[in-house]
């Protein structure tokens, strides 16, 4: 194949595979001690099959494919094959209940849905209900469904009876990539990308690194071909952006990527999938998934050679300095790494630590600014609270949903900007200190209070495991600030406790002034906070208050 000519990431993809297809490209082990991996040869021919079983079944140029399951090697074949149609991969939350699920298929146009097994019955009782919907191809996950009774066909036969063959119609960087967003708050909507747009604002940086940008789409695949391969393990679920985002930058740069199908997060199959593979870099969300994988390994530290893991990275969510610690601890040869991004953004920047008051600060480009407001630039140094704001490669905006897109990406003084909701302060000296979500700030007598910062301190109380911060209504204040925590096996802090610790490293009137203890954490698959339930939680005094 000659060298592309466009950001298509399906045409970029078939020019990394022709320079290195012998290399590994997925490893799958399971429980059981089994494995399954692939070259980017046999992956690219499973793919092909994929695509061809796709457009049998009438999937064509602009029709949407949602992938529902688990982790694993079907899960990238089934985003790649739409793509290699010009079809859109739609991604799936598989904890949707009926209703939800509806909702996003019928929203996002489903044409197909290529799903784990598990997931056919709740699929077929809702078919009815999705007239654009022409097929259902599941995927073997250990689970015994009677796929026919359910109206899905198996994956592994489409793909045995399907061409293997490259032989598909030119593309465009204008295919979209979409990638659906529940937010804070509302329905997920579906943030839409062009491939040109989505690489040069997301992928081109991943895949780059700190060298210098790749300028032509030709020059991918010599890149490719040069590079040392290593071992990526994602382990946030691929129906989330954050990890969706590493298994494309791996796959572009010939990296060897391992993958759990674990249903739930095993902190000791993780490590042993690490250790096995020689993994290098390991992706993650914030502290959900960090502060349980390093608790397990500090109780055997010496059970698993790490030694070929450098990076450890987040995404998604800021790693609270406590856990950067305990890893320092821990593993002391590997860096910890927040990247920041969002589904409307894309790659934003990189942490540069934090300021006096523990608040994370990051280095950005000159594609991210603060605007006060009025929409103009804050002036650096002034401490004036604005809202981080995007140019440059953006989004189209949102699907189907054109008050939503006016809102999130307005045109200020002639020029397009995307401005997510995350509230922020330009530094001095070049660097942003990121506040948090504007949505779910508190307002206290007037104060502004933002609930990642005051997380990031709790965070590092002894006897806190897992914490989210929410405001209750009061009568005096408007709002209070309450703690919904996980408490450490063996300890009940008081709110007496960890009030004076917060007002010993932030401003006093960010301390909570109620404490509600709960079993259990609720979190999205990918750890980020909910804030939903934790607010419902808090008024409602489902768990125990101290």
């Amino acid at each position: 194949m000659s060298a592309p000519s466009t950001w298509n990431l399906a045409d970029l993809y078939e020019s990394v595979v022709d320079v290195i297809g012998d290399r590994t490209a997925v490893v799958v082990p399971n429980a059981a001690g089994g494995r399954r991996e692939f070259t980017f040869e046999q992956q690219e021919a499973r793919i092909n099959r994929l695509a061809h079983a796709l457009a049998e079944r009438g999937v064509g140029p602009g029709d949407k494919v949602g992938v529902y399951g688990y982790n694993g090697n079907e899960w990238i074949e089934a985003q790649w094959a739409a793509w290699k149609l010009r079809a859109v991969p739609v991604n799936v939350n598989y904890r949707y209940v009926e209703g939800e699920l509806q909702y996003l298929l019928d929203n996002s146009d489903a044409a197909a849905v290529v799903h784990g097994a598990e997931f056919a019955p709740l699929l077929a009782h809702i078919r009815g209900d999705l007239p654009k919907l022409k097929a259902a191809l599941a995927w073997a996950d250990g689970t015994e469904v009677d796929l026919e009774a359910a109206g899905s066909e198996d994956y592994e036969e489409a793909l045995a009876s399907s061409s293997p063959e490259r032989d598909f119609e030119p593309r465009s960087n204008d295919d979209l990539y979409i990638l659906y967003t529940g937010g804070t708050t509302g329905m997920p909507k579906g943030v839409m990308w062009r491939h040109e747009d989505f690489f040069l604002a997301t992928i081109g940086p991943i895949v780059t690194a700190l060298a210098d940008p790749i300028e032509d789409p030709a020059e991918l695949a010599t890149r490719t071909a040069a590079n040392t391969p290593g071992c990526g393990f994602p382990v946030a679920p691929l129906m989330h952006g954050a990890a969706q985002w590493v298994a494309i930058g791996n796959a572009l740069q010939g990296t060897k990527m391992a993958l759990s199908t674990a249903r739930h997060m095993d902190p000791m199959e993780v490590w042993g999938i690490a250790a096995d593979e020689k993994a290098m870099v390991m992706n993650l969300v914030g502290d959900a998934q960090a502060r349980p994988l390093v608790e397990a390994l500090a109780e055997d530290p010496d059970r698993f050679d790490l030694s070929s893991l450098f990076l450890i990275s987040s995404g998604g969510a800021i790693l609270s300095p406590a856990v950067k610690e305990r890893y320092a601890e821990i593993l002391p040869n590997v860096i910890m790494y927040d990247a920041l991004g969002a589904s409307e953004t894309g790659y934003q920047g990189t942490h540069a630590g934090s300021d006096d008051q523990g608040r994370p600060r990051f280095f950005f480009g000159d594609h991210t600014i603060v605007l006060d407001d009025d929409g103009k630039p804050t002036t650096p140094g002034d401490g004036v609270v604005g809202r981080l704001a995007r140019r440059g490669h953006l989004p189209l905006g949102y699907y189907k949903d054109e008050k939503k897109t006016a809102e999130t990406f307005p045109t200020i003084n002639g020029e397009r900007w995307v401005i997510p909701g995350d509230m922020a302060i330009a530094e001095a000296d070049g660097t942003i200190t990121l506040l948090g979500r504007g949505s779910v700030s508190i307002n206290s007598g007037g104060e502004k209070i933002y609930p990642e910062e005051v997380e990031l301190v709790l965070k590092g109380h002894p006897d806190v495991f897992d914490a989210v911060v929410v405001g209750v209504p009061d009568e005096r204040w408007g709002e209070h600030v309450t703690a919904v925590i996980v408490a450490r096996p063996g300890t009940q802090p008081t709110v007496e406790e960890l009030h004076d610790y917060v007002k010993g490293r932030i401003a006093s009137y960010k301390a909570p002034r109620e404490v509600v203890i709960v079993d259990e954490m609720v979190r999205s698959p990918s750890g980020k906070a909910d804030y939903r339930w934790a607010r419902a939680t808090a008024r409602g005094e489902t768990a125990q208050s101290s």
